[in-house]
């Protein structure tokens, strides 16, 4: 660890996640030294994964979206280095299963739609109209690869431009957007086909676009899975980069206190090994917990109340429930590919299909060991289970609290953890017909208890606040706090979830950096993301610090 206490650094950022450690990588690239703090002893967040006896398990990723490099995440990826993880697009994406359906989504829409042409010959019409709807939304969101900086970094000019801009992008979704819930999702599924069966595909779904969006984006080839590595492998690389750039990454670092003067961060206090350690930096990025964020390390009222509150009240991501197993034998022997299979109770409540209960939520079926042997021992199989899930569930997972309020994990918690596996194991078998338990050589579980245990993020989430009208009215997403120099990262800045908004989130937070502290490194940031420049033109700037693009996998 650098020697804590004498080190001024340009940026310090709290949480050492895909957000974190891309804020680094970009700052970096402009000169700024950085220091990367994570309470966890490695980096990672929901990507870190973990490993049990040669078996690599992918931890929280169903697929990547816009990493292609002509899309958002890909460009950012780009801007960085031209080593970045190699991709590839997935073929088989997402299996419909139900008890009385089975249809599989690839990326070729079009043999989906004729199969469903064919089971439906009255429906034929209206599925036509679906799938050209869905195709016209996945070309249109092509062009979002050039709309992501945020309206914070702005002239009043610029904003007016932009969303303008971004209006030719959201227009030709406005007939779709006020179809939602239990009774607004199947009226909007009629403008196009009537029939209940036809309907059962979208049982679980909130909204009209999120029926629509999939298949606008296979018509794209929008959904990528790493070539090799698992997800992990972004964590690896950014690493890798971060050393050569010389930034600090310090692990085990848990950021206690934001010491403010004027308004201003004058330095961050972090404890390590119990011993606490304070540093100093020109710029604070935090990609952790907001709400953690501003009533724990930040002082007292420094953030209203009224916003906290707001905060309190936020609509989050689920948190979830997850199984993951190592098998005996190739996924491939029980019939379980590449594609992400989404088992779905018929008969319920469009909001029981997520509500956290084990015998009704919506379980995926992911095989990782189908998508990169490299994860396995030869012959071997991972097979990852997941639910939505809350960490009220039977009062909270039946753990008790100690005199800091941390969940205690007893012999309770442990009985129920295991009830839940096997539940959802015994449903998947039942659904798809196979034997998985013959084949268990081992598995693990994670609940909302781990999530939160090794995130921080407020319940467990997974992906932060979700998009919405409740939570844009809140004013929930922002980059910039009112402490001047203190600039919010990850999914806390930003509403919706995944890699393409931590990514999405890390470059604008840099952007603000810029703005305040260098502008001719903030104009040629912000031309690259406008795309008025190319990557070419990007890297050959004087202003651009050289990375020697190294990292190989």
């Amino acid at each position: 660890m650098p020697e804590a206490n004498k080190i001024e650094y340009d940026i310090a950022i709290i949480g050492a996640g895909i957000s974190g450690l891309t804020t680094a990588a970009i700052a970096g690239r402009f000169g700024l030294k950085c220091c990367i703090l994570e309470k966890e002893p490695n980096a990672g967040g929901y990507l870190a994964g973990f490993d049990r006896k040669d078996f690599h398990f992918d931890s929280a990723i169903h697929w990547l979206n816009q990493c292609n490099k002509d899309e958002m995440a890909g460009r950012i990826f780009s801007l960085i280095g031209s080593d970045s993880p190699k991709i590839k697009t997935m073929e088989k994406i997402h299996r419909f299963k139900g008890e009385t359906y089975d249809y599989l989504l690839t990326n070729n829409p079009d043999k989906l739609k004729e199969t469903l042409i064919k089971d439906f010959p009255h429906e034929e019409d209206g599925i036509i109209r679906f799938f050209q709807a869905a195709k016209n939304i996945g070309t249109g969101s092509l062009n979002y690869a050039n709309l992501f900086r945020t309206d914070e970094s702005m002239s009043f000019v610029e904003k007016v431009f932009f969303k303008l801009k971004l209006f030719r992008f959201i227009f030709p979704l406005i007939k779709y957007v006020f179809y939602s819930g239990e009774k607004g999702v199947p009226k909007g599924l009629n403008k196009f086909f009537k029939d209940k069966n036809l309907h059962k595909l979208y049982s679980s779904e909130k909204d009209l676009l999120s029926c629509l969006f999939p298949i606008g984006w296979a018509y794209n080839n929008g959904y990528q899975i790493p070539e090799k590595g698992g997800a992990r492998v972004f964590i690896q690389w950014l690493t890798h980069v971060n050393k050569k750039l010389n930034n600090d990454l310090i692990l085990n670092a848990k950021v206690t206190k934001l010491k403010i003067v004027d308004k201003s961060c004058e330095n961050i206090v972090f404890l390590q090994k119990g011993e606490e350690h304070t540093i100093k930096s020109k710029f604070v990025i935090s990609t952790n917990d907001v709400e953690t964020l501003y009533t724990k390390i930040l002082p007292k009222n420094t953030v209203s109340q009224k916003f906290i509150t707001k905060l309190n009240d936020a609509v989050l991501y689920s948190s979830a429930f997850t199984v993951s197993i190592a098998i005996d034998c190739p996924t491939e022997n029980l019939g379980i590919h590449q594609e992400l299979i989404n088992i779905s109770k018929e008969g319920i409540k469009r909001d029981d299909h997520d509500c956290g209960d084990p015998l009704l939520s919506d379980i995926s079926v992911i095989a990782p060991s189908a998508r990169d042997k490299s994860l396995t021992p030869e012959g071997k199989g991972l097979i990852s289970l997941l639910i939505p899930a809350y960490i009220e569930y039977k009062d909270y997972w039946q753990t008790e609290r100690d005199e800091d309020g941390n969940y205690i994990r007893g012999e309770k918690y442990k009985k129920l953890k295991t009830e839940v596996a096997e539940t959802l194991i015994q449903r998947v078998e039942k659904e798809l017909s196979i034997d998985i338990k013959k084949h268990i050589l081992f598995y693990d579980v994670s609940t909302p208890i781990t999530y939160l245990r090794y995130t921080g993020n407020k319940n467990g989430t997974m992906m932060g606040a979700r998009p919405g009208k409740e939570n844009m009215q809140a004013g929930i997403a922002h980059h910039q706090t009112v402490v001047k120099n203190l600039i919010l990262s990850g999914h806390w800045s930003d509403l919706g979830g995944g890699v393409p908004i931590s990514v999405k989130a890390a470059i604008n937070a840099v952007l603000l950096v810029l703005k305040k502290d260098n502008k001719e490194s903030f104009n040629l940031l912000a031309k690259y993301m406008d795309g008025k420049i190319d990557l070419d033109q990007f890297n050959t700037s004087s202003l651009v610090k050289d990375y020697d693009n190294s990292w190989n996998f």
